[in-house]
């Protein structure tokens, strides 16, 4: 594999790449992305190997002043375990300690254990559970100082 390229991108980038992820049953909007971060400081990343697009982490300033909220990222199925998913995550929170922010938060579901297993390998901690829908729904949240 080249080297992985990660550099800013667009909501439509984001749009194109989540309709790809398979974890996402129902991926949000165009709309639903620019009613998330309008008015918000906010940083949307692409990972491109040999110039295609191959996953994305998106960000913004939620909850407080100092903390950045990790919303969505994903890396299509046939560039994981490559590292794609731990550079993005490395130049978001990069950006994001340079910007100002002291912590970073991300919400993931109880059967999304591969997410749950790389917040940990980073650092984060579990700091509260969200019951909504079925068990394996539950919403885990995860926070890391910066």
């Amino acid at each position: 594999m080249t080297e992985i390229k990660i550099r800013k991108g667009t909501i439509r980038e984001v749009v194109e790449l989540s309709q790809k992820v398979t974890e996402f049953y129902q991926p949000y909007s165009e709309k639903t992305y620019e009613e998330r971060l309008s008015g918000t400081q906010y940083l949307i990343l692409i990972a491109e190997v040999d110039g295609k697009p191959v996953g994305f982490k998106v960000g913004y300033q939620r909850y407080s002043h100092d903390v950045f909220y990790s919303w969505m990222g994903g890396v299509l199925n046939e560039y994981r375990r490559k590292g794609i998913a731990t550079k993005l995550a490395n130049e978001q929170e990069a950006w994001a300690k340079n910007q100002g922010f002291t912590k970073v938060v991300f919400k993931t579901r109880n059967k999304l254990t591969k997410m749950i297993h790389f917040g940990i390998n980073r650092g984060f901690m579990i700091v509260d559970l969200i019951k909504k829908g079925k068990l394996e729904d539950y919403r885990i949240v995860m926070e890391k100082m910066l």
